[in-house]
């Protein structure tokens, strides 16, 4: 990928944020630029054929917007396609271009100088319009201080997206003065906190709800004296933007004189009644798109609802979660919960990253996350186009620059020693392989061979340090004799038919350089069919790395556990420990048979018994719902549809070998 490829993208991106309070039409213009662009390269293939190791986060994320669009449709085509509803589906479906952006953003390598550069210049526009606005009114702040400024377009829009583009560009001025860019730095802290008090001239009263948060979420990027004098500073800040905010200080004292809310208060807890009374009455499908608007005016032409609400709120609920209930029920409100909190989970994660860049674009993205929570509190930010389309934009740039920054984070030469530990019975096809990858990462390679009848001893000879053949005693057991045989600091204990990748290999080398834990969990990429898992059971991360010292491996005949001593740290890292646990399908059959009459007999070792085959019809179930729904196994298609199968059969064969053996054991008399 050339600079001149990447150009283009970086321009579209910096115009799209930079722009979006000047003209929404810049921002969506800008997102479709980059959206074809991205649809270009996808059918080229060209970010695939660049070595693209598409993160699972990002087709995470990918879900959490296509499954709001899904829904969203759904409750349009419920209602009947109304022409209200199309209107709203509209907006909402502009969801579907977030993969074409990621694609583009990702071929691109966008990272944190551009996103952050984006962000201040988003700051300079909130300056050029208030600039522009003193101008208008010859010179005089009065205007601009007496009424609420919007820079042209919705107070609310205005408010909640310049509060959440100064704090973007303050976390830029943080980045760039740990960067060693101090002048950059200085420009964007003055910037960023001139935007904020931009913002306040709004009166948005979500402002004032968002900004304890906001500040809260950039104590991670301060040095340890400066998160203490901020626990000060921020109580400060916070009653001082309360008591300079007209709206919300003449509100507090109308509730202390008159002990009620002022009128727009009033409406919106008039509207969220209703909002509430829609979902009640039909939780499970809504009342549409475009029931709302219809609901809303039956209830003020029948008397029952103010007037007032026919101006404000046939729009929507003026709360994204109780509008989206009203629409679309339960579905609406997983979607809803989906498009924010699956974003926060990930962006969160890196909060405490030692990276600089990761840590600061982990920031960016709770902010945005947070911010449209909290502004969701008293708007409906998804059913306006302009909150909507900065979300979009916002979210996939700032995942594609927090996965770009990480795949270059991994610098550091580990200065533990690593003992690689595998066992083996006729892996022929797989051994070659797996120390091969091993030796990335190990200093020392033991092969325990439990009597192979095929050509494994011989291929592990040309890589393995240590090589023995011995009996069979179990899984437990045999893990356990190849530890005690291993002389390093560390220790990776590997099946044959794992891989580490070149990724892994370099952030396990760069983590052992100065340890953060003294064990670490490598999440799965179970490969099977040709086709890479990253949910369901892949969603997995079994420990495989630990510190030698007073770690065993229980004894168990199969699923054996590492028994770290108590106390000690585990970490779950971020690259993928490649599985290919089935060569066929056959063999897959092969192998959940055994594994489950294995399971059969160390639960019955341990005196587990069951006395009906409801047990394990029900587990079998159970496994089917956690491998295939809460693992997200549904995203890997039809070979996720598989595995989750063929687990859910697994775990039947296991209890239901547990309830054989169970009848043989005959009764006291």
């Amino acid at each position: 990928m050339t600079n001149h490829s990447q150009m283009p993208v970086h321009l579209f991106f910096v115009i799209g944020v930079a722009g979006a309070l000047l003209s929404s039409s810049v921002l969506a213009a800008a997102t479709l630029l980059l959206a074809i662009t991205g649809i270009v390269i996808s059918l080229r293939k060209s970010l695939y054929q660049a070595g693209w190791d598409k993160p699972k986060e990002l087709r995470l994320l990918h879900f959490a917007f296509w499954f709001f669009v899904l829904v969203s449709f759904c409750s349009w085509a419920i209602e009947g396609f109304s022409y209200e509803g199309g209107k709203t589906f509209g907006t909402h479906a502009r969801f579907i271009l977030f993969w074409p952006l990621i694609i583009a953003l990702s071929y691109a390598r966008l990272g944190a100088n551009t996103l952050f550069a984006s962000a201040g210049l988003l700051a300079a526009a909130v300056f050029g319009l208030l600039g522009s606005a003193v101008i208008a009114n010859q010179g005089s702040l009065d205007p601009l201080l007496n009424n609420r400024f919007g820079g042209g377009i919705n107070p609310i829009s205005f408010g909640n997206i310049a509060l959440l583009g100064s704090f973007l560009t303050l976390t830029g001025g943080l980045f760039f003065y740990r960067s060693k860019r101090r002048s950059l730095a200085l420009i964007l802290i003055i910037m960023g906190a001139g935007t904020a008090a931009v913002a306040m001239l709004s009166q948005t009263r979500s402002n004032l709800v968002a900004l304890p948060f906001f500040l809260l979420l950039l104590v991670p990027l301060l040095s340890r004296n400066l998160r203490i004098i901020s626990m000060i500073v921020i109580p400060v800040l916070v009653v001082t933007a309360i008591a300079t905010n007209d709206r919300m200080s003449g509100q507090i004292a109308g509730l202390l004189q008159n002990d009620s809310p002022d009128s727009a208060i009033t409406i919106r807890m008039e509207v969220w009644e209703l909002a509430w009374g829609m979902f009640a009455e039909n939780p499970w499908t809504g009342v549409g798109l475009g029931g709302y608007a219809q609901e809303i005016e039956a209830s003020v032409a029948s008397g029952e609802s103010s007037a007032a609400l026919i101006d404000c709120c046939t729009g929507h609920a003026h709360n994204d979660l109780l509008n989206i209930a009203a629409t679309s029920g339960i579905p609406g409100i997983l979607s809803w919960a989906f498009l924010i909190f699956i974003p926060l989970t990930i962006f969160a994660r890196h909060l405490f990253s030692t990276h600089t860049a990761t840590a600061h674009l982990a920031v960016s993205g709770s902010l945005i996350s947070v911010g449209y929570l909290l502004f969701g509190l008293t708007e409906a930010t998804f059913n306006r186009t302009l909150f909507l389309t900065f979300y979009l934009v916002s979210v996939a740039g700032t995942a594609a620059a927090l996965f770009n920054e990480l795949g270059t984070s991994y610098v550091r030469q580990r200065t533990k020693t690593v003992s690689a530990t595998i066992i083996t019975k006729n892996e022929e096809d797989h051994i070659a392989d797996c120390l091969k990858s091993a030796r990335l990462v190990a200093d020392e390679i033991i092969v325990l061979d439990s009597g192979s009848t095929d050509r494994t001893v011989e291929i592990a000879k040309q890589y393995a340090d240590i090589l023995e053949v011995t009996d069979w005693p179990g899984f437990g057991v045999q893990k356990q004799r190849a530890l005690e045989k291993a002389t390093g600091d560390w220790v990776l204990s590997l099946d044959a038919d794992e891989r580490i990748t070149p990724e892994l290999a370099r952030e396990i080398n760069h983590r052992l350089a100065d340890p953060d834990a003294d064990a670490y969990k490598l999440p799965w990429a179970v490969t099977l069919y040709g086709t890479r898992l990253d949910f369901g059971r892949s969603g997995r991360a079994p420990l495989r790395l630990f510190r030698r010292e007073g770690v065993r491996f229980s004894s168990a005949l199969v699923h054996e556990k590492i028994l770290v001593p108590e106390g000690r740290k585990t970490k779950t890292l971020r690259g993928r420990l490649t599985h290919y646990t089935h060569r066929h399908f056959g063999h897959a059959l092969e192998k959940s048979a055994k594994y489950a009459w294995l399971g059969s007999q160390e639960k019955f070792r341990k005196g587990k018994r069951t006395r009906t085959l409801i047990y394990p019809a029900f587990r079998g179930l159970l496994t089917f719902l956690q491998v295939y729904i809460i693992r997200f196994g549904f995203l890997d298609g039809s070979v996720g549809f598989l595995v989750a199968v063929t687990y859910a059969q697994g775990s039947f064969n296991k209890y239901a070998g547990l309830w054989t053996l169970s009848k043989r054991v005959k009764p006291k008399h």
